[in-house]
């Protein structure tokens, strides 16, 4: 199928590793001009140098700083030419006992895991209305979103308003062909989850509580953004699409 992707102006936060790496380089070797957004340059210029169909532009970004987040759809149609697609990836997980969490920690979460995508998502549907062409959004969320999960109370949150902001931006930008929707991983093997795939009894414990009894690879995370940020999805709007394995299903 052709996603009709080709030419088209994609900005993908935190693509410097994990998910949003592989969400990169899907976008791109489906044609289209990506700005990979991350903190870590030299990650990103790595991960441009990777032969692609479209052209991979790497760009640093601290995702705490509003200024430079709101600045991104600008300079996404300065690299790129256009915009057509964001993809809000980045995200931070810090595990703690809530009762020994301090607070500071929890603002962090919520202004990179909430915020960010809120200040971006508005700089993008701006444009995407000036431009009169509509516009793609993409939020990558988690299961924990959905389930909750220990010692992840402050990521479990933000997850879920992520989850309810998609749902309601989706409604408020419907008029102006603006599709919303987000992706909730499950258990992928990327470098966040080194602790468990690195530990034999970890990993069995872990992949027993996943009905497809193994983790995912990331490579299978991108065509669902494809997907997603294509026209061909210009219908479907507001929805969370779960990608675990059917762990969630059996809740």
């Amino acid at each position: 199928m052709d996603l009709d992707l080709k030419g088209r102006g994609v900005l993908v936060t935190g693509a410097s590793k994990g998910l949003g790496r592989a969400a990169a380089r899907a976008l791109a070797g489906e044609g289209a001009d990506v700005l990979a957004v991350a903190r870590t340059e030299a990650s990103l210029r790595k991960l441009a140098e990777e032969p692609v169909l479209g052209k991979i532009h790497p760009y640093v970004c601290d995702m705490r700083d509003r200024a430079q987040v709101a600045a991104l759809a600008d300079v996404a149609v300065e690299r790129l030419g256009r915009l057509d697609v964001v993809v809000n990836n980045a995200g931070i997980a810090p595990a703690a006992n809530f009762l020994e969490m301090d607070m500071a920690v929890f603002d962090e979460v919520m202004e990179i895991n909430v915020a960010a995508i809120a200040v971006l998502s508005q700089a993008a549907g701006r444009r995407f209305v000036e431009q009169g062409s509509g516009g793609r959004i993409v939020n990558i969320v988690s299961t924990s979103g959905i389930l909750g999960k220990a010692a992840l109370a402050a990521y479990s949150a933000s997850k879920g308003a992520a989850i309810q902001l998609t749902k309601a931006l989706a409604a408020e930008w419907a008029r102006h062909d603006i599709q919303i929707n987000a992706i909730a991983p499950g258990a992928f093997s990327t470098e966040a989850q080194a602790y468990v795939t690195g530990n034999p009894d970890i990993l069995a414990k872990r992949v027993r509580k996943i009905p497809a009894r193994r983790m995912a690879d990331p490579e299978e995370f991108g065509p669902l953004v494809c997907y997603l940020s294509s026209t061909k999805a210009k219908f479907v709007s507001g929805a969370v699409y779960v990608i675990d394995g059917g762990e969630t299903a059996k809740q």
